[in-house]
């Protein structure tokens, strides 16, 4: 069971990466708080597949195809979703990759698409949406990871760029604050989504994780849109700078 956010109804919500995993959960779970959520991804197909299993909700989520990488058309995707739901007061910036890559394997062109996935968007989602949620103020999200506490290896490049983001969440606190914007960190755990299981997660990686998590079960994406939900709300009004860890007692 959820908790209910009477703040959260009728509120404009952006998700990106809302397509599969963690992303679709958020979708879902605002959309169910009776939130008007708009989410952008590059997979069309799961994003409209997403959208029909929502249709009985009081808002259907509005999806828009959107590369964050590419800012330009980014910031217009933007304008665009905020015209038809309204100035956004919630942003969650959850897209991510985390592609695996040798040390001796990263060029420069693959280490500055790693950090434009993970890092240089959320810098500029929030700048896009800033103005809007200036009158009424809002709750920025951003997504780190604990894959840098733990020293992961083959992960140099999404570990440092989500390493960032905790330095950018404490800046752009700072710097928001003024117009009752709160900033903060979700730095999620190793979670279960279906990418991980296929691609990542292997009988040795579960004993790994269990023996790292405090609490030995399965971190599922439901557990970090709980969170989620909860510093988008109004319940966490004075809640902003700071990290949000949900990894199961890992780090």
């Amino acid at each position: 069971m959820y908790a209910n956010y009477p703040s959260l109804l009728d509120r404009p919500v952006l998700v990106t990466g809302g397509a599969t995993g963690i992303g679709a959960t958020l979708v879902a779970q605002f959309a169910l708080q009776g939130s008007r959520v708009a989410f952008v991804d590059v997979d069309e197909r799961s994003s409209e597949r997403l959208v029909n299993s929502l249709a009985g909700c009081r808002h259907v989520p509005l999806f828009s195809r959107s590369d964050v990488t590419d800012l330009q058309a980014l910031e217009a995707t933007f304008k665009t979703l905020a015209q038809q739901v309204g100035p956004f007061r919630v942003l969650v910036n959850n897209a991510a990759n985390d592609v695996r890559h040798a040390f001796g394997d990263v060029t420069p062109s693959a280490w500055d698409q790693s950090v434009a996935v993970n890092l240089r968007h959320q810098f500029f989602a929030a700048q896009y949406v800033a103005n809007g949620m200036k009158p009424t103020g809002g709750a920025i999200i951003n997504f780190g990871s604990i894959s840098w506490m733990l020293k992961m290896n083959n992960l140099a490049a999404y570990a440092t760029s989500k390493a960032a983001v905790q330095g950018l969440t404490r800046s752009l606190a700072r710097e928001l604050g003024p117009w009752k914007i709160r900033v903060n960190t979700l730095v999620p755990g190793w979670t279960m989504t279906e990418k991980q299981l296929r691609e990542h997660v292997t009988p040795e990686s579960r004993k790994e994780i269990s023996k790292g998590q405090c609490l030995d079960c399965p971190l599922e994406p439901e557990h970090v849109a709980r969170v989620v939900l909860f510093l988008a709300s109004d319940d966490s009004e004075m809640c902003t700078g700071q990290d949000f860890i949900v990894d199961g007692g890992w780090v």
